[in-house]
């Protein structure tokens, strides 16, 4: 059977926790399971509190009948450094890379995003990036599952960080009501962001709390650091003969 390996993250553009990547290699009949199973885009579920269950639920049907499947946990201050040099989208290509290089022998990989990643062609002949890539093979879908399910649980560890605090933290660390709630409160206790918030986005709403001339970047050193350290990686594997 052949065997197609997808990749796509989740937390690209959340103000708060990591950015996270996965790849899922899987053979022709596990897609065809897995498909029936109801495996497809993360994003196609929703948001609450049943979509987060059935997602997991999935992840480990995934897990179950995949060849083999990898995450990567891409740190709030790794992302930090590469946007504040305009290498978010390298940062993203040089994780796939590590995700791919370590991945068994297959026949296609399927990426998501085609400015993204059509590049790693070069290292990768069998790659293809698509726009909704998600819809083009189960692979794909199968990994932004993976992605979206790890980024979740960071996120609800961050937020029972915070819980007795500044009460519940909702919204999975997007920019929305409640994040933008949560900011102004730590902000307005503790003039500064929390560790978990990327300086790299904007805080304009945060300039009365922090003044205008507040540097979000203050605590962040911008020394030369490896694309993912190796305890920010988080991996299952799966191989069959």
């Amino acid at each position: 059977m052949k065997r197609t390996i997808g990749v796509d993250e989740a937390g690209r553009g959340p103000v708060l926790g990591p950015l996270v990547l996965a790849a899922v290699c899987v053979d022709t009949a596990a897609a065809r399971a897995l498909a029936r199973a109801g495996v497809r885009d993360s994003k196609g579920f929703g948001a609450g509190a049943a979509a987060r269950a059935r997602r997991r639920e999935l992840a480990c049907e995934i897990r179950a009948r995949a060849v083999w499947c990898q995450v990567a946990v891409v740190d709030v201050a790794e992302v930090d450094r590469r946007v504040r040099r305009g290498e978010l989208n390298a940062l993203e290509r040089e994780v796939a890379a590590r995700l791919l290089a370590a991945a068994p022998r297959c026949d296609r990989i399927v990426a998501d995003g085609h400015r993204l990643f059509a590049p790693l062609r070069a290292q990768f002949p069998q790659l293809e990036a698509h726009d909704g890539g998600e819809a083009r093979h189960c692979a794909v879908a199968a990994a932004s599952i993976l992605a979206k399910v790890r980024r979740d649980a960071i996120f609800e560890r961050i937020a029972r960080r915070y819980e007795a605090e500044f009460g519940p933290l909702r919204g999975g660390g997007y920019v929305n009501a409640a994040t933008r709630r949560f900011l102004r409160a730590f902000a307005a206790r503790y003039g500064r962001l929390p560790p978990e918030a990327r300086r790299s986005w904007p805080h304009r709403d945060l300039d009365d709390l922090l003044g205008p001339d507040h540097d979000p970047f203050s605590d962040l050193d911008d020394a030369d650091a490896t694309p993912v350290q190796p305890d920010l990686w988080a991996a299952t594997r799966r191989e069959r003969a």
